[in-house]
């Protein structure tokens, strides 16, 4: 067997085997077999030192009564979505576009194998 023929069947099933991992990986995220690879993370104590929204509005200045509303808009958009549907949702966007680039690479590497044994 020539050489070329030898690296293009190698670089053919190398793509294909990209190709493959990247489908396959992409399956299990989506059906909740694997979480997603997390680029994305939550902080834990980021809302603790928020002040309460239930505090008396007697005697509070203007931008105390802001941050009250604030604080209220927060806890109403926190009963809407989850805590963490933000984050999860970034890093399956994530997931997405890697495993774009690896069917993308994958296909790339393939088709220099083809051409290959073409010639």
């Amino acid at each position: 067997m020539d050489t070329k023929k030898i690296i293009g069947i190698s670089l053919l099933a190398v793509g294909v085997l990209i190709i493959f991992f990247a489908l396959y990986s992409s399956y299990a995220i989506f059906t909740a077999k694997r979480p997603a690879p997390e680029v994305f993370k939550t902080q834990e104590g980021a809302n603790a030192s928020l002040p309460s929204a239930s505090a008396p509005a007697a005697g509070l200045s203007e931008k105390d009564i802001q941050k009250n509303i604030q604080n209220m808009v927060g806890e109403q958009i926190k009963g809407l979505l989850p805590a963490d549907f933000i984050v999860k949702l970034l890093n399956l966007i994530s997931w997405s576009i890697l495993a774009t680039i690896l069917i993308w690479g994958g296909s790339r590497i393939s088709g220099l194998g083809i051409k290959l044994l073409k010639a």
